[in-house]
Order: C-alpha cells, then sequence, then structure tokens
C-alpha cells in the first residue's frame, strides 16, 4: 500500500517557523552530537525532547546507548563505536494563533487557532562500510540507502527508498545537502518511493525531506510533520 493524495507535501504550514530546522547528527570532538539547525546554524534546543536513540553494530545488532542531555543540547553516547545511528526528536504540539504567531501547544488551548500541528524529526547515520541496515520501525519518515552509501562516492548518484510508516511514499521532495543548501530541492521520489540523489560532498552529506500528513480526528491538531535526515560521509576520513 502506497500512501496517496491525503499526503500534502512541504504544504505552506512548513514555511513557518514550527519546521525551520532539522536534524541530524555530527561527530564533534569525539562525542556524536545531535544537531538541530537549518543548513549552516547550529541552534540550543531542550535535550528532553529526544525521544529515543538506536546504535547498531555493522551485523545490525543493537548497541546500548544513553542519551546525555546537557543545558542546550543532547550528545548520543554508545556502549561501543557504532556502525549505524538513529535518533528521534518530539518537538511536541503547535498551534498558529489568530495573528500569525506559533505557540507549543495543541489547538484545544488556543482560541482562534488557524493551525496545528505534532512535529518530529529523525535522522539516521551510517558510520561503517557494510553495515546492515536493522528494522527500523521506530522512524517514522525514513530515507533508505539502497547500496552502501560510504562506497558511492562525491559525484556520483546514491539510489534512495523513503518510508512514511514503513510504506514506499510518492512525491517526496529530497534536500540533497541540508547541511549547506538547505533550502535546494535536488529530486523527488516516484511512485515506489525511490529517487536518485547526487552525493555532493568528501565530508558530511546530510540528505533530508519533510512531510506534512493529515490528522482525523483530534482535538489538538490537524496535522502530523515529520522532517528526516541521511547522513554518511562522502569519502573514508585519513588522518
Amino acid at each position: 500500500m502506497r500512501h496517496g493524495k491525503t499526503l500534502v507535501l512541504i504544504a505552506a504550514l512548513f514555511a513557518g517557523q514550527v519546521s525551520a530546522h532539522g536534524l541530524w547528527t555530527e561527530q564533534r570532538r569525539g562525542n556524536i552530537e545531535v544537531i538541530y539547525g537549518h543548513g549552516a546554524e547550529d541552534n540550543a534546543f531542550k535535550a528532553r525532547k529526544i525521544s529515543g536513540a538506536w546504535a547498531y553494530d555493522a551485523s545490525g545488532k543493537m548497541i546500548p546507548v544513553t542519551v546525555e542531555r546537557l543545558a542546550d543540547h543532547a550528545r548520543l553516547k554508545p556502549l561501543k563505536t557504532p556502525a549505524v545511528m538513529a535518533v528521534a526528536l518530539n518537538n511536541g504540539m503547535w498551534t498558529q494563533t489568530a495573528d500569525k504567531k506559533w505557540i507549543n501547544e495543541g489547538r484545544s488551548k488556543v482560541p482562534d487557532a488557524i493551525e496545528a500541528t505534532q512535529t518530529f524529526k529523525y535522522s539516521l547515520a551510517i558510520y561503517q562500510p557494510g553495515a546492515k541496515l536493522p528494522k527500523l520501525d521506530q522512524i517514522k519518515l525514513l530515507i533508505v540507502p539502497e547500496v552502501d552509501p560510504l562506497t558511492v562516492g562525491p559525484g556520483n548518484s546514491l539510489p534512495v527508498r523513503v518510508l512514511l510508516d514503513g510504506k514506499p511514499v510518492a512525491g517526496v521532495k529530497l534536500i540533497g545537502d541540508y547541511r549547506s543548501a538547505p533550502n535546494t530541492l535536488s529530486t523527488e521520489t516516484d511512485k515506489d518511493g525511490r529517487a536518485q540523489v547526487l552525493v555532493r560532498n568528501e565530508g558530511l552529506n546530510v540528505i533530508a525531506a519533510q512531510v506534512e500528513v493529515p490528522v482525523k480526528d483530534s482535538p489538538d491538531v490537524n496535522s502530523r510533520g515529520l522532517f528526516t535526515s541521511l547522513t554518511f560521509l562522502g569519502e573514508p576520513h585519513h588522518e
């Protein structure tokens, strides 16, 4: 079953500040840091909003991981070096008021609300070549590489498949270099949820997508907003 016309892609709602930020991870000073930002921006965020983190070895076996919740961001601390890492952030419910401001509440608490959404942000990082991807059902919007992204190389195309709630989704616009060109769309998924994305960087690549899905029968929100990223190095790191 594929998601059809009920999916609204990068709708006007997403032009608001509520969805202006993405999520990805970067290795800094020997730590895996969670980055909440837009392009080159690296913004402070409430670490309590990290709703889950999962680490795996090269065979797809889970590695215990803890989330270090710092004053202005979060750090992921797996028990041993991971081959694959995923993280999720629940940004909560956001409602647009009559004067076009966004507040972090459901619409049932906001008189004369215009729009209301609950936003979730996800990221998948692949660190080791040949890593086996486990099932990632906890990542509700997922960019799945169909070949090992660490073997593709800059200037070549990486085939990916985008899954929404575990199902392929058509018409999703992909940003090929979210970290450097967050407003530049690279390609769009076909009817089977597949697309080819150019690998742009020798260093960190952050491929991203976002969608908005209508929600029925909720007193607090009329949509679910999801952002996701896939990160990997374009070339092996050498000392």
